[in-house]
């Protein structure tokens, strides 16, 4: 892996993110569908959920939750988006990870959003200490695994069919 490459990507795909346009644009309409589909998933176990853009809400008891920066993968996404583009690989490959990747990141997600809403309800301080350590540290370890999964894929692959690197290995 190209480390420069990797560093460049990420503060670039960071600063990015925090353009006004791309916060408006697509951020903020990828959080809101996140939280109607959480909200939709909860639906399934309790009738008495609304979302209303990034608030997910028991209309029986007023509890909310919101999806805020930080909490929406978005992050994770870029720290995968920025390992698999700095590793030698097809074009292909790196698709194919991505792709996979961001469903892994995302479906994880919204286990962590759910389960973040009914735990809100149960108690605060069991929320608040799941919220900032325990799924923090999960969504992230999913990132290193899917990057591991998916170079032992492409190493896997470049044996079977050798194909020359897209760039350099430096």
């Amino acid at each position: 892996m190209n480390k420069t490459r990797f560093i460049t990507l990420l503060l670039a795909l960071f600063a990015l993110e925090w353009l006004p346009p791309i916060r408006e644009f697509v951020i903020t309409p990828f959080t809101e569908h996140l939280a109607a589909v959480s909200a939709v998933l909860l639906k399934l176990f309790d009738a008495d959920v609304a979302s209303n853009g990034i608030v997910i809400q028991s209309l029986s008891n007023g509890t909310s939750v919101a999806i805020l920066a930080g909490c929406n993968g978005i992050e994770a996404m870029i720290c995968l988006t920025a390992a698999i583009i700095a590793y030698p690989a097809t074009w292909v490959q790196r698709l194919w990870g991505l792709v996979l990747g961001y469903i892994a990141i995302q479906s994880l997600n919204i286990v962590r959003i759910i389960s973040l809403f009914y735990l809100l309800q149960w108690n605060k301080q069991w929320f608040e200490w799941a919220h900032l350590y325990i799924w923090q540290g999960l969504i992230f370890l999913d990132v290193l695994i899917v990057f591991i999964v998916w170079i032992r894929w492409v190493v896997k692959q470049n044996k079977q069919e050798p194909q020359q690197p897209v760039w350099d290995h430096g």
